[in-house]
């Protein structure tokens, strides 16, 4: 104990604080000196397998890798649809394989495997980007059992999946592994099964960096704030739908009002987001081809990311109170609390 006062108060003394400010702010300074360093890298040979290119963030970036030169496994739930069809034909011969596979099977992820191992270049797979995710908006008791284990499948699990599968190949190639997380891991509101699954990735990642740093291996995670008119990921469900699926006792303590305003709360929010699909893509790159990629990159509003500091610094109950002004309107209608 006495170790522990005396470290106390040699950091809060004047001098030292100050010796500690500089010291961070020279560790900010040499970190972004070395992001900056121009390092030539060469794409040809190496492959990268990103997981949900049907359509989004994944396509996309599909699209900018094999324009790089990359080659590309693309894994798409649906092979023969639009979104697989737009890949083959921006795609030189050979440059890109288009496969099936639904992260949460195990029998499609090791026949992924199987074909990726049999079809890699001459310098291996370099990148595995775990972009495959579904979304559900609601409060927690509007959601059945079935509905969290479709999400988390297919979000924490299908991505632990693939990440298993193929961590082999890239540690062999020293490559990087990225991972699709979002600003909601910290601050959410009415889509806490989407939420929870991106806050167990990002305590996934958090072991996975330290534990593949030995092999040179770099892990990194993207967070996008609100994306949703770009990628879509958030169906629209209406409320009709919503009172429907909800039990007998549930309906007891909420209104069908308070559902009608919840959705359109929902849909308000989304409509909002942004369109501009290349910010999150540009991350993506970066952290497959930088020499110094940030472990973690937020790419969201301003707004957003003032909520971020918020959540960090701010007494629990104080930043309830921020999360709850804005939904407000959706609570009114229900019974009075005793």
């Amino acid at each position: 104990m006495a170790s522990l006062s005396w470290l106390w108060s040699w950091c809060l003394s004047t001098q030292n604080l100050v010796y500690i400010l500089l010291f961070g702010l020279l560790s900010i300074a040499i970190h972004k000196r070395l992001r900056n360093k121009h390092v030539l890298f060469d794409p040809r040979g190496r492959a990268v397998l990103i997981t949900g290119c049907d359509s989004g963030f994944g396509n996309l970036l599909a699209k900018r890798l094999l324009g790089m030169g990359f080659t590309v496994f693309a894994a798409c739930l649906f092979p023969d649809g639009e979104g697989a069809q737009s890949l083959i034909t921006h795609s030189s011969p050979g440059q890109l394989k288009v496969i099936r596979l639904d992260v949460t099977s195990d029998k499609e992820l090791e026949q992924a495997k199987r074909y990726v191992q049999e079809n890699l270049p001459d310098k291996g797979l370099w990148g595995l980007v775990n972009n495959a995710g579904i979304s559900m908006w609601g409060m927690s008791e509007w959601l059945s059992v079935e509905k969290y284990q479709r999400v988390l499948d297919v979000n924490l699990l299908g991505s632990i999946r693939t990440t298993l599968a193929f961590a082999p190949l890239i540690r062999k190639s020293k490559g990087r592994m990225v991972f699709m997380s979002s600003m909601n891991a910290y601050a959410s509101a009415l889509n806490g099964i989407y939420s929870l699954t991106k806050a167990g990735m990002e305590k996934f990642c958090d072991c996975l960096r330290l534990e593949m740093k030995p092999f040179g291996v770099k892990v990194c995670i993207i967070e996008p704030g609100n994306y949703a008119p770009a990628t879509n990921i958030q169906p629209h469900i209406s409320a009709e739908k919503v009172w429907d699926s909800l039990s007998e006792e549930v309906k007891e303590g909420y209104s069908k009002e308070v559902i009608e305003a919840t959705a359109n709360f929902v849909q308000e929010k989304l409509k909002y987001g942004s369109k501009n699909s290349y910010e999150v893509v540009d991350a993506i790159v970066d952290a497959l081809t930088s020499p110094t990629p940030n472990p973690r990159n937020q790419v969201a509003s301003v707004p957003e990311k003032i909520l971020f500091y918020l959540y960090m610094w701010l007494p629990t109950f104080v930043f309830d109170q921020i999360l709850l002004l804005p939904t407000r309107k959706c609570w009114k209608g229900l019974p009075s609390a005793e």
